[in-house]
């Protein structure tokens, strides 16, 4: 192994002497090249010693600092073509910024310690779930039965249904909650509010006290929807019967009375003439030309 080593040394030797001087150089400024262009690609870790950099003086940008003042705030050079705005420390804890790394700060993270709620209908514990996020009900998505149990109801049609108003469901404590659609019968009407079957049901039950006196005020609004009808029907036959058989009514039984004139009296004082009717006690007088 030494004397192969020993080889490839004098081999080395051999061609670095043959170089001439123009090739040396060229050489030298190709690696000093290289190296430039490795240091500028070379971008430190936005998030390294962010703590130092607030401590430390701010240095001009392009000089290795990571940290960039804008207007008066603070920014981090991501090296990624964006700039990440920098977290505020309390003044108060500069020591402990300055041994330990700062964290970011996460608003849509779930709150510690997570609430964990009961499912109804099968026990068990979990963060959250559809009907509970969306409509207040303790149900897990595992037991979610969207066909039966958990169907959705149209506001109008829990109104005809349940013959609820529109109080009981904005003004009643609790307001029941709902989920906005599109309407698919055309776009261009109004969104639908879509409740929880389950829930406008316990609404109808608080609002008329049991399944029976919901099933009573349902035949008594029939019962007058009847009536309502009938009373309808008869007005129009009777208008018909009006146009087609006045005789029937006594608004139009009388007949216009046409006056019988007797004998014509001759009024010597006034001359003129009077005469009465046959048939009444009409009395014209009038005068001969």
């Amino acid at each position: 192994m030494s004397e192969e080593t020993k080889g490839e040394t004098s081999s080395a030797a051999v061609a670095s002497s043959k170089l001439t001087n123009a090739q040396r150089a060229r050489i030298e400024r190709n690696q000093a090249k290289a190296q430039k262009l490795r240091e500028a690609k070379l971008v430190a870790h936005p998030y390294k010693n962010i703590a130092n950099a607030t401590a430390s003086e701010e240095r001009p940008v392009g000089q290795g600092n990571a940290v960039i003042k804008v207007q008066g705030t603070k920014y981090i050079d991501s090296g990624g073509g964006f700039l990440l705005e920098q977290p505020v420390l309390p003044a108060g804890d500069n020591k402990v910024a300055t041994n330990e790394p700062a964290t970011a700060i996460i608003e849509d993270a779930i709150a510690i310690p997570v609430v964990y709620e009961e499912c109804l209908e099968c026990g068990d514990q979990y963060a959250d779930s559809y009907l509970f996020t969306n409509f207040g009900y303790s149900v897990c998505d595992k037991c979610r039965d969207n066909e039966e149990r958990h169907s959705l109801i149209t506001r109008t049609e829990a109104k005809a249904e349940y013959l609820l108003k529109d109080c009981d469901f904005d003004k009643r404590e609790p307001i029941l909650r709902y989920i906005s659609r599109k309407n698919p019968h055309n776009v261009r009407w109004g969104e639908m509010k879509l409740y929880l079957h389950q829930q406008v049901l316990q609404r109808a039950m608080e609002v008329w006290g049991s399944a029976e006196e919901l099933t009573r005020q349902h035949e008594l609004r029939e019962d007058k929807r009847e009536v309502g009808k009938a009373r309808k029907y008869n007005k129009q036959m009777k208008q018909l019967r009006m146009e087609v058989r006045s005789s029937l009514f006594t608004k139009k039984t009388h007949a216009v009375h046409e006056h019988e004139f007797g004998p014509d009296t001759y009024n010597e004082d006034d001359d003129n003439y009077t005469h009465s009717c046959t048939t009444c006690p009409y009395t014209e007088t009038y005068e001969k030309m």
